[in-house]
This record gives C-alpha cells, structure tokens and sequence, in this order.
C-alpha cells in the first residue's frame, strides 16, 4: 500500500495532467458542433464497420448450407433430364478429403452403402467428369479422380465422335493426355473433349476439357495432346454420384466374359 502511495505521489502532476486534457476533450465534444459530429461519425463507422464483419461472418457460416442446397438441387434437375432407362439416381456428396499432389490421387465423399452407392460409379461435378468410386464404405466412400496415374477415361472429341482414352501424367492436376488418336483424326487446339458413354460409369456427353496442345512429330502415328480438364480438383468440394439402372445387368453380362 505504501508503495502504491509513493508512486501516486511521485506521478501526480502527470495523472492531474491526463485528467484534464480528458475532461478538456470532453468539454470541447460536447460544446463543439464539429468535433462532437467527427467523434460520432467515427464510432458510427467502428459501429458499422464491426455490424459488416458479424454480416459476413453469418454469411460465411451459412454458406455451407446454400452450397449443400444447391448440390442437392443440381442432382435433383440431372435427374429430371436424364434419360432414366440407363443412367439415374443421381445423388449430389461433399469431398470431405482429397489428395491432388500424388500419382495416386484420391478423395472421399460423404456417402456409402447406407445411400446405396457402389464401387464403379461414376462422380461429376457441374462442370464435368471428376472420377469412378473404387471403395464404399458404411457411410464414406472412396474416389479415384481422373487425376490418378492409374485412371484411364473413354472420351470421344464432340465434333466428330472419334474415341481415345484420357490418361494422367501425374504432374499437373489441370492437364491430362488424350491418347490413341491417329493421325487421320481431324484434331485441333480448341476441340472440346466429352465422355464416350462406352463406360458404364458416365453417361455419353459428360464434359471432360478442351484440347489446348496437339502435336505431330515425324513419323509418328498418333498426336500427342495435352487436354485442359474442365473439372478444377483445387477447388473441389461438391458432386454427383452416378447410378445405373442397368448395372446388374452389364455386371453379369462381363462376369460370363471373364
């Protein structure tokens, strides 16, 4: 206590000196039109400014609901428009975890066998094919994305309907080879790149990207070309699970092959 006494003591001026310039200030607000209009335009904006951050911050945590809306409502207009004696029941997901810097690359969605989703199922996004569904569990499955060196996708060019097979270099998650394409084929930079519906796991037209090189070197038989991917694995976060009517039925047909 006294040592508290002697620093009040020591410091006195100095505190009777900010009491008065507050008490000043104060005299000066509440007598001034124009400082007393500054100060209230000032809290107004630390007001306004803290209003707009709580906004934004409720918008934020609302997001995820619109989005999980939305997913829903694009799998329920697919359903609509999509020729139901083949491909339906298309179910929209969340990538809860994913991988796009592997050779392997994998995500995971959130649904599995209590949703009735099995291995071979195709996955597409809004803007076009994302991968096949290669383990199911209870409630999550596993995907292997088109970006996995192991993937290899039937697509067809959508102006003439050649077919080739699309397959993953493993470096850039936005380019991807198309392959087996002969020489004869007309291709060019800029050709669009869909699903050839020869796979049971995407239906025909399913965008896949945009052919940005095609190369012919001397005496080769085939291009080389580099496919723009329509689908942005970066920012990945919701899609559509494909269903097939008539999986049981292709599934024998192929065991009696094998």
């Amino acid at each position: 206590m006294q040592s508290l006494l002697k620093i009040l003591a020591r410091y006195s001026n100095f505190l009777v000196f900010i009491i008065l310039e507050v008490v000043a200030f104060l005299l000066i607000a509440y007598n001034s039109a124009y400082p007393r209009s500054s100060i209230l335009s000032t809290a107004n904006s630390i007001v306004a400014w803290e209003y707009e951050k709580i906004d934004e911050l409720g918008s934020y945590l609302s997001l995820r609901q619109v989005n999980d809306e939305l997913s829903q409502e694009n799998a329920m207009l697919r359903n609509m428009l999509t020729d139901s004696s083949f491909f339906a029941n298309y179910q929209s997901a969340k990538v809860v975890q994913m991988t796009i810097d592997k050779q392997h690359n994998y995500l995971t969605v959130n649904r599995g066998e209590s949703d009735s989703i099995y291995r071979g199922m195709g996955v597409r996004n809004a803007e076009g094919a994302v991968g096949i569904i290669r383990t199911v569990g209870e409630h999550y499955s596993i995907v292997q994305p088109i970006i996995n060196t192991a993937s290899r996708l039937s697509c067809r060019f959508s102006k003439n309907d050649y077919i080739g097979t699309l397959e993953w270099d493993g470096k850039d998650s936005r380019y991807a080879r198309l392959t087996d394409i002969a020489t004869h084929v007309d291709a060019a930079i800029g050709d669009t790149i869909v699903t050839s519906g020869l796979s049971p796991a995407f239906p025909e037209g399913v965008p896949v990207g945009v052919i940005t090189e095609c190369q012919l070197k001397q005496g080769d038989s085939y291009y080389t070309i580099r496919v723009q991917l329509s689908v942005d694995f970066r920012k990945l976060k919701y899609v559509e699970l494909i269903g097939n009517n008539n999986r049981t039925e292709l599934e024998e047909l192929n065991h009696g092959l094998e």
